[in-house]
């Protein structure tokens, strides 16, 4: 376990602060416990500490003797961490600690999310801040709130609530790689309206179909790998089941979160009769060879099967018409990749994430996200679905929570810096990148311009999902690699 395992992993105060946080529930909304703990522990070392009115926290550390004229860094992480257990997992991430542990030169958890994003950032940042010995100037740690949700700690962020001039946002997931630009992100949401059908003829049959085992992920960070998409693959079932049987459609439910990639999907189906429902058993069967076969190399095992489900007086129906304009809009939209950088053909330019098809009593959400480092080509991308769903008739549609990109800035001092400190302790360059994923540094330049900033951080893979693992030889190199590039920050 994570709690004696912790004390044979370097450095050691990292990973003790890193337990600490994996034992504080922090899911994206309920931020009230996880930063009263950072200011706490600011005021426990005696450090300048205040807290703003969306929960973000920064932390001053004076300058260590000698470096009183180094210009001031900012070192940013966020708080909150991605809620995403497998659904053969009881867990509550509002109450329960997460069942970290060592596995083979990784750090993972027990069927959820680890929350190494961006917890490894946060616990590296408190061990800068404890740490009497370093060498540095002035610092301030700011630690920010509701990042995967929305990112709305870093939209409050006002320009007195820090001074330094350099940010180095210590985000981003993969040693040795240095980013200098980030997509934006924009949400469309849609909804359709109805009342509930109640009769269905005593013949009928009712089959809950289940899709699972996808290995989901971030919808940026790993968008480009081709995985699929659970409500993607429901709905081409649904569509040609409906073409040939006729099916109804009483709920459905499929993925979570927006910014991540769908694991799971689920819906109840009702049939005609026995025969038709045998049918449909092996209709399932085939989908799920199928799609196993065109995800061969990306997924490992997709499962497709159903489920007998008795009809009582609580099922319902959706209307034939609404679930026929869902079906029909659902299996037309665009996802995954939309197109890469002409200049950088290894980079997304722009992607369509379907994170959420949720029926609930009358109402069904269908939620997306879009990401894209061009605005004009993002705000296509939220159109072309706004005009599916126009077609289908959805009641409501609407282009919300957008947030700007980040431009890169190759000449940035502290870049220089960090690639000449990198090639020291490695003896290789780093690679220089855009980061398709949405970054809290777009929006706090947008809020306080001018600032020098580059994001890194040690490997983390599958964040977002219940795989997610940080490698632990990275966070060592991560940790030393930061400690070297504040003794090099350049003068005032």
């Amino acid at each position: 376990m994570m709690e004696n395992g912790s004390l044979n992993l370097n450095p050691t105060n990292v990973w003790s602060h890193f337990y600490e946080l994996t034992q504080i529930p922090r899911p994206s909304g309920q931020m009230r416990q996880v930063t009263s703990f950072i200011e706490n522990f600011g005021s426990r070392l005696g450090l300048h500490t205040v807290r703003d009115s969306a929960n973000n926290v920064c932390i001053r550390k004076p300058a260590t003797e000698g470096y009183e004229n180094k210009q001031t860094v900012i070192l940013q992480s966020h708080l909150d961490m991605v809620p995403q257990s497998n659904s053969n997992i009881q867990f509550d991430f509002s109450e329960d600690a997460i069942n970290a542990y060592v596995d083979e030169g990784w750090v993972k958890a027990g069927g959820t999310t680890l929350g190494a994003d961006n917890g490894i950032g946060v616990a590296v940042t408190m061990a800068i801040l404890e740490d009497e010995t370093l060498e540095h100037g002035p610092l301030e740690a700011l630690f920010t709130t509701d990042e995967e949700t929305g990112m709305y700690g870093a939209f409050a962020i006002r320009p007195e609530f820090v001074e330094g001039k350099i940010m180095l946002n210590m985000d981003s997931e993969q040693d040795g790689e240095l980013y200098i630009g980030c997509a934006g992100g924009a949400d469309v949401s849609v909804q359709f309206q109805y009342e509930d059908e109640t009769w269905i003829p005593k013949e009928d049959v009712a089959v809950k179909v289940a899709l699972t085992g996808l290995k989901g992920g971030h919808s940026g960070v790993d968008i480009h790998l081709g995985r699929a998409n659970a409500n993607k693959l429901l709905f081409r079932f649904l569509k040609e089941a409906m073409l040939i049987y006729d099916i109804r459609l009483s709920s459905v439910s499929g993925g979570t979160l927006r910014n991540a990639i769908p694991r799971e999907a689920f819906a109840t189906i009702v049939v005609d009769g026995k025969e038709q429902y045998e049918r449909i058993k092996e209709m399932v069967s085939g989908y799920e060879k199928l799609f196993n076969e065109e995800f061969a190399g990306i997924e490992d095992k997709i499962e497709f099967k159903t489920e007998f489900v008795t009809i009582d007086s609580a099922m319902k129906l959706i209307p034939k018409q609404v679930q026929e304009r869902l079906i029909h809009a659902i299996a037309g939209c665009p996802n995954n990749v939309i197109n890469k950088f002409a200049e950088l053909p290894d980079t997304v330019e722009t992607s369509i994430n379907m994170a959420i098809v949720q029926s609930n009593s009358g109402l069904i959400d269908v939620k997306f996200l879009a990401r894209s480092s061009s605005e004009s080509r993002k705000m296509e991308i939220c159109q072309n679905i706004e005009s599916i769903f126009t077609l289908a008739k959805a009641d409501f549609i609407e282009i919300g929570n957008t947030y700007p990109g980040w431009t890169p800035n190759p000449q940035s001092p502290i870049l220089a810096i960090m690639e000449k400190v990198y090639e020291e302790q490695n003896g290789t360059k780093p690679e220089i990148k855009v980061m398709h994923a949405g970054l809290e540094c777009g929006i706090i330049l947008s809020n306080i311009p001018g600032l020098d900033t580059v994001s890194f951080g040690p490997t983390i893979k599958f964040p977002h999902s219940p795989d997610e693992k940080v490698e632990i030889a990275t966070v060592e190199r991560f940790y030393q690699y930061l400690i070297e590039i504040l003794k090099q920050v350049p003068n005032k």
